[in-house]
């Protein structure tokens, strides 16, 4: 939900700027006023996002306990923040101080804190800059109160506050003027106490509406730098329980706009971490990587109660860490165009470089770039994976396989001494082509019963050695046949690539679902013995696909996503209205948010679709703001059907010719007006099969 061309403006400026960046010293900037109470990017947790307002002082001790008990505290995140829903619903006494809602914490505050201190850890707590406003915000400091709760919040004995600008934009504050006295009332405490000051204004437009640039988050970074310890760069990462890739990725983009004025105790704030909100493991590992080059503080949103080991070994990867509270604080830059690919580049505090190499797409893609483009020098280098440890040796390409959504993070240094282990990238199984149809670019490979798939596996060895003896084997799902198509080499020279190819038959009853191809390379480095990895590639296969006239929206779709909560099968989304468009009621459709994209298989049994698309009376009366969407009937990579904008007064009709096509998607876009008011429908899609 954000403006393409003013993203892609911000981020060609720091490209422009990156040479300089990523070799010249941390940027010179004046003295702060805000003092440095952190130097390097403060850690934490905070209760917004996995328990929304629903939470006690029982729940925050057992927060607090359970960060010392996994091991989160030892790395680094120290804070238990309490977000909105801790105040008492009239918010203040007579005497004008804010109250703590009595049921919720019967012991107090004080007594809160006292037992977070006790577990070494820090208290952080949360309120607005504007005055409260009953039914638009919860809790307020503004109106002649900022010195007042100041001096409260250190009182208590609380270390980091967060202030927010729902009341402040519900009362036209100017955010400049408003935060600032809150952060002058915040270091002029009567307790002389040190409290970081996370400044949070999330409104965006057209996100939010239509609001002048000096009052949106993307301002925050003119005057935010000077009064606090972080600034939010955008709007919320998502929504309580609820956090999509895509807006991960938005919210990293924007918080990319300003690197210039990151420097130690000053941080660009792209907002919280959220495992198991709606991301994949491998889609929160990217925003852990991102968000560690971006030296972004790193506060987790998720309740930590409930994480996996996997998300916990993910939050607390010491190489990971020690690249994000790196000394130097020196935000990442891209290098090159920004695209489906893309290039990252830290410079550190040892003069190395953390490199991140980030697949947006929905493929597995190999990604290059050289220790040049990175603002190195030299004819050899030592490349540590973070996040899997392991040490090589490259004479300049820095290279990996990534998966879709994924990420590779890289520490470069020069290399010295003795020739390490070279760099050999192992492409992760690449499906080709299906039966005689060409797999299209960048898009998830689907497969069915009965299909022959052609798969690759490229191999390249980017190091100052040879490697002996390549070879590649490959599995599938059960009852899959695999047979090899290629003959290995005996060797691999330094900078040369070999592809290996297979044959995969799948049988007719294989179980639908999800599935991977792996692929296990192996190869003797001189000196190393015999090195190995391996690669997982993920397919699906698919259902049957529809017979006769099929409403589309009861037949199970292979992926669906929504720009806001969750697509939903004869209903408007968020609301469990019925489809409606113009005053016209339709008993099957999809109702989503945009953007959206869902994934059928129709196998090339089908003749036909129609549809009408619009958007829901849900928004009729709502706005003025937004309300429209593209809609697109895409098959196998190639759009069929493209609707150009469709506002809330006027539905189209779609009638599609799918002769010949496997897999059918349905695309809605934001018509470049951001996903405001966007509920889009598919209402009645019906295949002829």
């Amino acid at each position: 939900m954000k403006r393409l061309s003013a993203l892609l403006g911000g981020l060609l400026t720091a490209a422009l700027v990156s040479a300089s960046l990523v070799t010249a010293t941390v940027p010179a900037a004046a003295a702060p006023a805000a003092p440095v109470l952190s130097p390097t990017p403060y850690q934490g947790w905070n209760t917004y996002f996995g328990l929304g307002g629903d939470f006690t002082e029982d729940t925050i001790k057992s927060v607090a306990d359970t960060l010392v008990s996994r091991g989160l505290a030892k790395a680094g995140y120290d804070i238990v923040w309490l977000d909105g829903g801790w105040q008492a619903d009239q918010s203040r006494s007579p005497e004008g101080d804010l109250v703590a809602n009595p049921a919720k914490f019967p012991s107090g505050l004080r007594s809160l804190v006292d037992y977070i201190h006790g577990k070494g850890l820090k208290a952080g707590i949360y309120t607005d800059a504007g005055p409260f406003i009953p039914g638009k915000c919860g809790l307020g400091s503004g109106g002649g109160y900022y010195q007042r709760d100041a001096d409260q919040f250190a009182a208590w004995g609380f270390d980091a506050v967060k202030v927010d600008f729902l009341c402040g934009i519900a009362a036209d504050l100017d955010p400049k003027t408003a935060f600032t006295e809150f952060a002058k009332a915040l270091r002029n405490n009567a307790s002389k106490r040190p409290i970081i000051f996370n400044l949070c204004n999330p409104v965006t437009s057209p996100d939010w509406g239509d609001y002048p640039e000096s009052q949106q988050s993307i301002n925050s970074w003119t005057y935010a730098p000077e009064i606090a310890q972080s600034w939010r760069t955008y709007t919320d990462v998502g929504f309580v329980f609820d956090i999509k890739y895509k807006d991960v990725l938005r919210n990293y983009d924007a918080n990319a706009r300003h690197p210039e004025v990151v420097r130690p105790g000053a941080f660009n704030d792209p907002d919280y971490l959220a495992p198991e909100l709606g991301m994949s493991d491998e889609e929160f590992r990217t925003q852990m990587t991102l968000w560690a080059v971006a030296a972004a503080p790193l506060v987790i949103g998720s309740d930590v109660r409930k994480l996996s080991n996997t998300s916990i070994a993910t939050l607390t990867d010491p190489d990971v860490l020690a690249i994000n509270q790196d000394p130097a604080v020196v935000q990442a830059v891209r290098v090159g165009p920004a695209g489906t690919t893309e290039t990252w580049v830290k410079r550190l505090a040892d003069g190395s470089r953390a490199v991140v190499l980030l697949n947006r797409g929905d493929s597995a893609k190999t990604l290059t770039t050289t220790a040049r483009e990175v603002g190195l020098s030299g004819g050899r280098f030592t490349l540590k994976n973070a996040w899997s440890n392991k040490v090589t040796e490259s004479a300049g390409t820095i290279s990996a396989a990534v998966p879709a959504h994924g990420t590779a993070l890289f520490r470069v240094s020069p290399a010295t001494g003795l020739p390490g282990v070279p760099h050999v990238t192992a492409g992760i199984p690449a499906v080709t082509r299906v039966g005689r149809a060409a797999q299209p670019e960048g898009v998830a490979p689907v497969v069915a019963g009965g299909d022959e798939l052609r798969v690759e596996v490229a191999v390249r060895n980017d190091g100052l050695l040879p490697v002996l003896k390549p070879a590649v084997t490959l599995a599938g799902g059960t009852g899959w046949t695999v047979k090899p198509l290629t003959k290995a080499p005996t060797l691999l020279a330094p900078g040369q690539q070999t592809t290996f190819a297979f044959t995969v038959k799948l049988p007719a009853g294989a179980p639908t679902g999800n599935a991977t191809l792996t692929g296990r390379t192996s190869y003797e480095a001189i000196g190393y013995g015999v090195q190995q990895q391996t690669t997982v590639s993920p397919v699906v296969v698919a259902p049957e696909p529809p017979t006769g006239s099929a409403a589309l929206s009861h037949h199970p779709w292979i992926t669906a996503t929504s720009g806001w909560m969750s697509p939903t099968v004869d209903e408007a989304v968020g609301g469990g209205s019925p489809i409606s468009l113009t005053g016209q009621t339709y008993p099957t459709g999809i109702g989503v948010a945009s953007p959206s994209l869902v994934r059928y298989y129709v196998g090339q049994q089908c003749s036909r679709l129609t549809a009408t698309v619009g958007i829901d009376d849900a928004v009729r009366n709502v706005g003025p703001d937004g309300g429209t969407s593209t809609f697109q009937v895409v098959g196998d990579g190639k759009v069929l059907y493209d609707s150009g904008v469709v506002d809330r007064d006027n539905p189209k009709q779609v009638d599609v010719d799918l002769t010949g096509v496997r897999v059918l998607d349905l695309v809605v876009g934001d018509a470049g007006d951001g996903g405001y008011n966007d509920r889009a429908d598919w209402a009645a899609p019906t295949a002829t099969c």
